[in-house]
């Protein structure tokens, strides 16, 4: 079952930062590029930081101030409210994330930290992209065919091997509802959760039924009636 990757849905024209970038020059970026957030790079094209409008922000705030109040600043801060270059601005180290990772992991990542965007990088670190929350909630605005369609295609027929033409799938506004009889219980309790894990699903209704309840059936010594093991 095919799971869409951050890969799939990044922007791959990112605009990036160096180090040694000044301020106004990032401000520029910031302001022609129309996105709240650069990546910070090293000479080699790692991704060392992130600088910020809130990061900037912070050192135009303390601009002519900090001589009063500097000394009480933890480091991080004295350094942003000095920083004249993205290095000193930035910061550090950058949340990231790698091209084959699952939207859905992404989309968990981005809540967590409470991030707008995340810097995509390949397996040395490099910069290969930008994905962000539109991003991520794009890849869950799927036409319910396309959805229905995945369903039966790979959870039913290529993964479960059960014969579409047994399950009604029918999806409205991403709720998927699944009917029909199936010949396990435990066939439909893993149908609904690979159904949940199709990208752009919001909802399960599960409608199945089954001929064997095969979950809970034991194998049983016919001498004492001691179980032996689970038939399943």
């Amino acid at each position: 079952m095919r799971t869409l990757k951050v890969q799939d849905v990044m922007t791959r024209d990112v605009t990036a930062v160096r180090e040694d970038t000044p301020y106004k020059e990032i401000v520029s970026r910031l302001v022609n590029s129309e996105v709240s957030g650069l990546p910070v790079l090293s000479p080699t094209g790692v991704v060392v930081g992130v600088v910020s409008e809130g990061d900037l922000l912070f050192n135009e705030g303390s601009a002519g101030k900090h001589e009063r109040w500097h000394d009480v600043l933890h480091p991080t801060e004295a350094r942003k409210a000095d920083a004249r270059v993205a290095r000193d601005l930035m910061s550090k180290p950058a949340v990231t994330i790698a091209p084959n990772t699952p939207v859905r992991k992404a989309a968990a990542l981005l809540a967590r930290y409470s991030y707008k965007r995340l810097p995509v990088v390949d397996a040395v670190g490099k910069l290969v992209g930008i994905v962000s929350r539109r991003d991520v909630l794009g890849a869950f605005l799927r036409a319910d065919e396309d959805i229905a369609g995945e369903v039966k295609h790979e959870v039913l027929l290529r993964t479960m091997s059960i014969d579409p033409a047994e399950v009604d799938v029918d999806v409205t506004d991403g709720v998927v509802m699944l009917s029909g009889r199936l010949e396990r219980k435990s066939h439909v309790t893993v149908v609904e959760s690979l159904t949940h894990a199709v990208d752009g699903v919001v909802d399960v209704v599960n409608n199945l039924t089954f001929e064997i309840d095969d979950e809970s059936l034991r194998l049983v010594d016919p001498v004492d009636g001691t179980q032996l093991r689970d038939l399943w």
